[in-house]
């Protein structure tokens, strides 16, 4: 795994050790940043937050691209090894923050993020339910970008956003939302 483009380009990744994460392939990547270059037009200070975050795969390759900070969250352990070894290799310390724990846990956010990075288990259904929680405390604003790898067949439905984009890549498949236009406030939605 390397990352594909940036400040960093070409620079191998480490990965989680075992068999418990499955880590974005090198083609699927390069694919969602393609997707969301064409509607960001640059990452330069951008807040990012990769949620289920595996290797931060994404997240650094955010931070390649100018992203001014990334949050990585991540429960598993071999998993939040290789994050802060990417970390550490790439001396990204002072722009990034590591939480150990579910995205399922995480409290209200003070603000918005720019763009939110979501890779969890295939057929789970875990991003639709990540989405629904942080709308709901304030991660998601009228400017945030929402980026969902999951099964070819698994749908990603979330009251109060829309899908801007779809694309199939072999098994996998790359959603992008954002907040509907006429929602004002996520508080206000129907539980």
């Amino acid at each position: 795994m390397r990352v594909i483009a940036g400040e960093w380009r070409r620079r191998n990744l480490a990965a989680p050790k075992g068999d418990a994460t499955r880590p974005t392939a090198d083609r699927t990547r390069e694919t969602l940043f393609n997707m969301l270059t064409s509607r960001l037009g640059s990452f330069e200070d951008l807040r990012v937050a990769d949620l289920f975050a595996g290797s931060g795969a994404l997240g650094i390759e955010a931070l390649s691209r100018g992203a001014a900070h990334c949050l990585f969250v991540e429960q598993d352990r071999a998993a939040l090894d290789a994050i802060r070894s990417n970390i550490a290799a790439f001396d990204a310390r002072s722009r990034t923050a590591v939480e150990a724990g579910s995205v399922m846990q995480l409290r209200a956010a003070r603000e918005p993020y720019d763009l939110l990075l979501l890779d969890p288990p295939y057929q789970t259904g875990a991003g639709a339910v990540a989405l629904d929680r942080l709308l709901r405390l304030g991660w998601i604003g009228p400017a945030t970008w929402m980026a969902v790898e999951t099964a070819a067949d698994e749908a990603i439905d979330v009251d109060g956003l829309d899908i801007d984009a779809e694309r199939r890549i072999g098994k996998g498949k790359l959603t992008l939302l954002r907040l509907q236009p006429d929602i004002a406030d996520p508080n206000t939605l129907p539980a």
